[in-house]
């Protein structure tokens, strides 16, 4: 616990690997999922969302836009567009703040999809190697 009691920033929830399937440049911006796999995640239309390029290492922010329920789309809108096209795996994560003396038990939501961006698992992350 946090002596201050304060809240502390950490990890919603995230999307693990999915696979943009569309890159649309000159639309206003924004990332539209499909609306099964945004439920999966707790994520909301307009919440702000992190996306983490796997295949070229860029990362940005934007907003989710609910795409068409199970249709497995994963298309990043806007000037987003240079940095990530379809074929590209990404992570896309949300975060909130969490008052110190709830930390000790949390847990974020992982979801994990196949290449066709349909849900196979929720888990807890597995740590990584030893560095």
């Amino acid at each position: 616990m946090h002596p201050d009691g304060s809240l502390r920033s950490f990890l919603r929830s995230k999307i693990h690997r999915a696979t943009v399937t569309q890159a649309e440049l000159h639309y206003e911006g924004s990332l539209t999922m499909d609306g099964a796999l945004m439920k999966a995640a707790d994520i909301l239309p307009g919440e702000e969302v992190q996306v983490w390029n796997v295949t070229r290492g860029t990362r940005f922010s934007t907003y989710a836009i609910k795409g068409r329920e199970f249709s497995g789309t994963i298309c990043v809108n806007g000037a987003a567009a240079h940095l990530a096209g379809p074929g590209d795996l990404i992570i896309v994560a949300t975060f909130h703040w969490i008052p110190s003396e709830q930390i000790k038990d949390y847990s974020p939501k992982v979801i994990f999809v196949d290449h066709q961006n349909k849900v196979v698992d929720q888990r807890p992350e597995v740590p990584g190697p030893p560095c």
